[in-house]
Formats: structure tokens, C-alpha cells, sequence
């Protein structure tokens, strides 16, 4: 009898772990810097965080129609704005700052100041992602407007040869556990890959001799990471939020290539 109640509470623990485990839905630009910032959280309250990794935009679609996400993590505050509009999530919060960042292949000469001249050649494969389903996506098409107030006819040129090749549905699949945009460029379906610095600085820590261009000043374009607790009755899910702003959740996103935005 003793055994089976040992067992019996075993269960039960076991049963209350899962119940309790957190199911986080986020930027595919967060994969690797969430990942290390749930496993820190779970050793810390010994809560499990389940990660959904994938754009923006298409996730926002998801948790719209009902599916059970605790927290949204997006690449901008507007997707988790617009849950909250809709009486899905609590309002969000600004949780990280990104940059964009040209990655570009060995053997592309391209440098910051000749950025732009080197998009517009028509001999250069420019990737992006696409955009609506995927921030990323929307802010390169931002660049494409700063590029028009500094070379009339730009913003056509750019946004008719832009390669959308992540972000989709039938976007090409990158290998397992690996860069997309190392592994787009590596293998020569863009020469030049428009995306967040956090993630060119993971494609080049994959393949050395890429090269991470930054934007000249007049074509910068910034992201606002947003997030919002869709879970808003689970205390597990507002204290995972809470992490993710204290010292130590900022520090994981800074060396993963984030602007932290919230500091003691």
C-alpha cells in the first residue's frame, strides 16, 4: 500500500509539473536567446517553458484562433497589441530593442557606405523575409522607403527583385537547429540577406566568413520586441514575463545581440 501511494504522489507531482509548464509562443528571431533564457527561469522555479518558434505575424493568427499560448514574444509591439485590442492578452510590454543588419557573403564587397549601391546592382541576389506574416519582413520594406527619399525610384527597384525567403509557409526550410539566413546565404540564394543583427551575429557565429554589414545611419531601421501574457489567470505566466525584464533576463538577450531596455 505505501508503494502504491508513493507512486500514487509521484504521479501527481508529475501530473502538477506539466500542468504548470509554460507554453511560449515567439519570434523565430528568439529562438536561441529564449531558449537559454527558459532553461535560466526553470532552474530557477523549476517551471518548464515549451517553446513555439516562428514569424511574428503567423503566430498572432494562431493564438487569434484559440490556440493555448501563455506568453507572446513578437518582433514588434504591434501583433501583441492588437491581441489585447481584441481582448486576447494583457496589454504589452517593450521587453527588447532589435536592429537591422545586411549579412552578406564572402566574397560580396559591400561595406556600410556602399550599402545601398551595392541593393540597388541588379547583378545582387537580395534576400528578406516577407512581409506581414514576419516583422523582419516589414522592416525591410521600411528600408526600401528610406532608401526612396535618397535615390528617387528605389523603393521599386528594392522591393520588385527582394527575395522573400523566409517567413512563409513555403519559405525554403533551413537545416535543423540552424541559421536560416547562414544557411541562405552560404549557399548562395541571396548574396545579401536584409535582418536583424541578433540573428546575423548567429548566422556568422555558424559560418565565420560571412560578413554582418551595418546599415549607414539615413537607412537604420530599429525593431520594438514586444510582449504580452495571453494566459492572464496563470501566475506561472506573469512570473516568466517578470523574468525576462530582470538583470539576468536582459544580460541573455544583450549577448545574443539585443538592446536590453530594462535595467535596476
Amino acid at each position: 500500500m505505501r508503494v502504491l501511494a508513493a507512486l500514487a504522489l509521484t504521479a501527481t507531482i508529475h501530473t502538477a509539473a506539466a500542468d504548470e509548464s509554460i507554453r511560449l509562443y515567439a519570434a523565430g528571431s528568439l529562438r536561441a536567446v529564449m531558449n537559454e533564457i527558459a532553461a535560466a527561469f526553470t532552474a530557477d522555479s523549476g517551471i518548464k517553458v515549451i517553446g513555439e518558434y516562428g514569424p511574428s505575424g503567423t503566430l498572432r493568427e494562431r493564438i487569434a484562433r484559440g490556440e493555448p499560448a501563455d506568453v507572446f514574444a513578437a518582433a514588434n509591439m504591434e501583433h501583441p497589441e492588437s491581441l489585447a485590442r481584441s481582448g486576447k492578452a494583457a496589454a504589452p510590454i517593450l521587453f527588447a530593442r532589435n536592429t537591422l543588419c545586411a549579412l552578406a557573403g564572402p566574397n560580396v564587397r559591400i561595406s556600410t557606405a556602399t550599402l545601398l549601391d551595392r541593393l540597388l546592382d541588379p547583378a545582387l541576389k537580395l534576400g528578406t523575409s516577407t512581409p506581414h506574416a514576419d516583422p523582419a519582413g516589414d522592416y525591410a520594406w521600411q528600408l526600401f522607403e528610406r532608401a526612396e527619399k535618397l535615390r528617387p525610384g528605389a523603393y521599386k527597384t528594392l522591393s520588385d527583385k527582394a527575395r522573400k525567403l523566409t517567413g512563409a509557409p513555403d519559405s525554403p526550410l533551413a537545416p535543423k537547429d540552424k541559421s536560416a539566413y547562414a544557411d541562405i546565404v552560404a549557399t548562395g540564394l541571396a548574396d545579401v540577406f536584409l535582418t536583424y543583427c541578433s540573428n546575423a551575429l548567429q548566422a556568422k557565429t555558424e559560418v565565420p566568413r560571412l560578413q554582418i554589414v551595418p546599415l549607414p545611419d539615413e537607412l537604420a531601421v530599429s525593431a520594438d520586441y514586444g510582449m504580452a501574457v495571453i494566459a492572464v489567470d496563470r501566475p506561472e505566466a506573469q512570473r516568466f514575463a517578470r523574468f525576462v525584464l530582470t538583470p539576468r533576463g536582459q544580460d541573455i538577450l544583450q549577448r545574443h545581440g539585443f538592446t536590453p531596455v530594462a535595467r535596476p
